[in-house]
């Protein structure tokens, strides 16, 4: 069941990651000031804890903190990255990160222990993430400081998911994601001293830009709907599953998001189109094939 949960959360995430770049490229949004009201819309979640009179997490609140500062500050870096180049492949660089990264600290600290094929799995789609990520751009060719932002942004990731897990082992399913998520608000509240993110509070008086700032709300306020969606299934998938197979079932995400910016890059170019090579669709549609595969290691 939690395979099927994790499809349906990846896919949402691929439509989140394409407009993130969106926003942070179309929308002409600073990483840093999106990055401050995805984490600090989290805060109210923090109230639900009162409202429905769940326990806390005892002595272990330190790691809910952890994890919801950890999830803020890999959404910001990976923002970063994202600004720097494109979508299709920051996000599987990312992801390869992620999954090795959290793959050693969940074997390390939880003891979780994968089969043969199970590992074979991890390696072919870290494999995979790592063809996607092979970028030929106008304004890059090969490694740029946008991967290495994203390389930050995976060991934010890992750090989060794997204290969430460990939450998840000795704690129910909504204390424990409410702690450790909402906690992710408070990194928006420290954020607050940055002067890029209070401009963004001056209002403007230029009806033309006012008319772009409420389109720019819309459609930040649709892709932070659709990354609850996401992080909620994902995370309920993280507490009745493995963290390492959820999150090597990322691949599936990358393979959505490059179909889709494939499909908007031909069909919808006024929306979102990126750059691509000859050489470039070949070892995407290789590591698709990868990642179909690597991705069927965990069921058999």
């Amino acid at each position: 069941m939690y395979l099927f949960f994790s499809f349906i959360g990846y896919f949402c995430l691929a439509l989140v990651a394409i407009l993130d770049k969106f926003i942070v490229s179309n929308q002409k949004s600073k990483p840093a000031v999106y990055a401050f009201y995805t984490a600090i819309i989290m805060l109210p979640i923090l109230l639900l804890q009162f409202y429905f009179g769940f326990p806390f997490l005892n002595n272990d609140w330190l790691w809910g903190l952890v994890s919801g500062v950890t999830f803020g500050l890999a959404m910001w870096t990976l923002f970063l990255a994202v600004a720097e180049g494109e979508a299709s492949h920051i996000g599987p660089f990312n992801g390869a990160m992620l999954t090795l990264i959290t793959y050693l600290l969940s074997s390390t600290f939880l003891g979780e222990k994968l089969t043969g094929l199970q590992i074979l799995g991890v390696i072919i789609l870290s494999l995979a993430c790592l063809l996607l990520a092979f970028e030929k751009s106008k304004h890059h060719s090969g490694f740029h400081k946008g991967f290495i932002w994203a390389i930050i942004s995976g060991l934010f990731f890992a750090v989060s998911l794997v204290t969430i897990k460990y939450l998840y082992l000795h704690y129910q399913f909504w204390p424990t994601f409410i702690w450790a998520r909402g906690t992710a608000g408070f990194l928006g509240i420290l954020m607050l001293i940055l002067p890029s993110v209070r401009k963004s509070f001056k209002k403007t008086k230029n009806k033309e830009q006012k008319n772009k700032q409420e389109k720019k709300v819309f459609v930040i306020l649709a892709n932070k709907v659709l990354s609850v969606v996401a992080t909620v299934l994902l995370q309920y998938a993280t507490a009745i599953g493995s963290v390492i197979i959820v999150n090597a079932l990322g691949g599936l995400q990358y393979a959505l998001m490059f179909l889709l910016i494939y499909l908007s890059t031909k069909f919808f170019p006024k929306f979102f189109k990126e750059y691509f090579t000859k050489r470039e669709l070949a070892m995407e549609i290789m590591a698709i094939i990868l990642i179909i595969i690597g991705s069927a290691l965990f069921i058999v």
